[in-house]
């Protein structure tokens, strides 16, 4: 891009040159204003590059520091209270708790354990180093199974869960496994965050120019501020602080939808959320 900018900037600084080279300049003449001013552009050119590449820069260490951040204080947590758990045990203060101690123990260790799972799977598709099953997936089937698999978990919130579908199948060229994931993380989300006697709808319909997935649910809903951000690896709304998990299941959803060669994004619902994503048919 920095290249056809520069290549404008050049040509339009020449043009302009030549316009106001008066007639009776020789060749000579002409040339060397010419080549000042191509090497005025390539400077100017060369700084404009430069202070994007400082701004990119900036904001990649940024972002970095921001992951390391989150992630430590993801691993901080389980580990303080492993350690003051293994260390009441140890020194024998536990006494008819143990078994308590042990299950919570066991607990964070399955934490640390699905953090770490997530992790190492959000790096591995966005590093492309991931194998992928690809046919022909009919998402009915794959939505009513997964739907099927948190109804216990919904009833027990008090959420009523449902999928609308068409009469005609929803067909679309994808890794079943990996799609079902999604489904999954999206699912538990729109269960986590709506109250009791709200509802939870998963719905698809097929396109031309492919399909399209939403879970909408009648929670407390984004704000639009976070429209982008609930997206990005460990980050997590103002009413999501105290809830469980990482903040890398959308992280994740967005790298699955993105290495099918579709898109994943909020859609405006008041109140609730809607949450989009579209697969090739």
């Amino acid at each position: 891009m920095w290249r056809a900018g520069l290549i404008a900037l050049a040509a339009f600084l020449a043009g302009a040159a030549a316009v106001a080279i008066p007639n009776q300049m020789g060749f000579t003449q002409i040339l060397a204003v010419l080549v000042a001013v191509a090497a005025a552009a390539l400077a100017a050119g060369l700084a404009v590059r430069q202070t994007m590449e400082e701004r990119m820069r900036r904001q990649v260490e940024e972002a970095r520091r921001g992951l390391v951040a989150a992630a430590s204080h993801d691993l901080r947590t389980p580990l303080a209270s492993l350690r003051l758990l293994v260390e009441a045990i140890d020194d024998g203060v536990a006494g008819e708790d143990r078994d308590r101690y042990l299950a919570e123990i066991r607990t964070h260790v399955a934490v640390l354990s699905d953090l770490i799972d997530d992790l190492f799977e959000l790096s591995r598709i966005e590093a492309g180093d991931i194998s992928w099953t690809m046919r022909r997936v009919e998402l009915g089937d794959l939505i009513g199974d997964t739907v099927a698999a948190f109804r216990t978990a919904a009833e027990e919130r008090g959420v009523h869960l449902a999928a609308e579908l068409p009469a005609e199948k929803v067909v679309a060229e994808a890794d079943a496994e990996k799609v079902q994931r999604v489904l999954f993380n999206l699912i538990q989300n729109a269960i986590r965050h709506t109250p009791a006697d709200g509802s939870v709808t998963v719905r698809a319909k097929g396109g031309p120019s492919g399909v399209e997935v939403e879970v909408a649910d009648s929670g407390e809903g984004i704000p639009a501020a976070e429209g982008e951000r609930v997206f990005d690896a460990f980050y997590r709304g103002d009413s999501s602080r105290n809830e469980d998990g990482a903040g890398l299941g959308l992280a994740i959803s967005r790298a699955i939808v993105e290495a099918h060669g579709g898109r994943i994004w909020l859609e405006d619902a008041h109140p609730g959320t809607r949450v989009r994503f579209t697969l090739p048919a």
